[in-house]
């Protein structure tokens, strides 16, 4: 039986596509306050504002393209059981062809209504504030904003806790709930880290100093290669 692989990515690997995230010093998140887009206080007393900076970033990840990391993790798949759990909201990984794609932070290519958590469609274009589920109800960008709970961690947890090979790459495993995932990995689960700057005093697990489109491709042909002499 194949080992399965499970895969945590974070903003890092989408950087590497083009697209701002809220801890860079420039670009789109500069500009805005996260207490003034990225909070349902923020939605409740300006809704146009979010909906502008969603649109913004939406439009912005339709834009961008995935890179050599993306690839390279959609090919695992052709060889092992994976799951992606990602905290990004671009649908980079599924357009680079990777399927079991978990979402925890939700998507910008989706919207929800702002009654009814279960209701969601999916959400191309702008979203307007004329947008309302089939009650009437206001649609709100399918997205996890602080200070709200992440419903798929659950979900996540239980994946991590049945991997026999773990990844991370593009996050520094510091936002939470994400940062505790890695505690559900089995003991004897093989771990890799890519990342440029890693974290200090990390233990049990294999780190690779490179950004993730170097450094991803050569881990996937390693992890294709020792499957293959087995």
């Amino acid at each position: 039986m194949k080992p399965s692989i499970a895969i945590l990515t974070g903003a890092g690997i989408s950087a590497e596509s083009g697209l701002a995230t809220f801890r860079d010093s420039n670009g789109l998140w500069a500009n805005h306050r996260i207490e003034d887009v990225c909070t349902p206080e923020a939605w409740a007393r300006n809704p146009q504002l979010v909906l502008d900076f969603y649109n913004q970033r939406r439009a912005q990840a339709a834009a961008a393209q995935p890179n050599a990391a993306h690839i390279a993790l959609a090919q695992l798949q052709q060889h092992f059981p994976v799951h992606i759990i990602t905290q990004n909201v671009d649908d980079l990984h599924e357009r680079a062809g990777s399927h079991n794609v978990l979402h925890l932070h939700g998507q910008l290519n989706q919207a929800r209504s702002s009654a009814d958590p279960d209701y969601i469609i999916p959400c191309t274009q702008d979203q307007t504030l004329q947008d309302t589920d089939p009650h009437g109800n206001p649609m709100r960008p399918h997205i996890v904003w602080f200070g709200e709970a992440v419903p798929l961690i659950e979900t996540a947890a239980r994946r991590v806790s049945q991997a026999d090979k773990i990844l991370v790459v593009g996050t520094s495993m510091q936002v939470y709930p994400a940062a505790g995932l890695l505690e559900y990995a089995p003991y004897e689960a093989e771990r890799y880290l890519v990342d440029p700057r890693p974290p200090k005093g990390l233990a049990n697990i294999s780190i690779i100093e490179a950004k993730a489109k170097d450094g991803v491709p050569p881990l996937v042909e390693k992890l294709i290669a020792e499957a293959a002499r087995r």
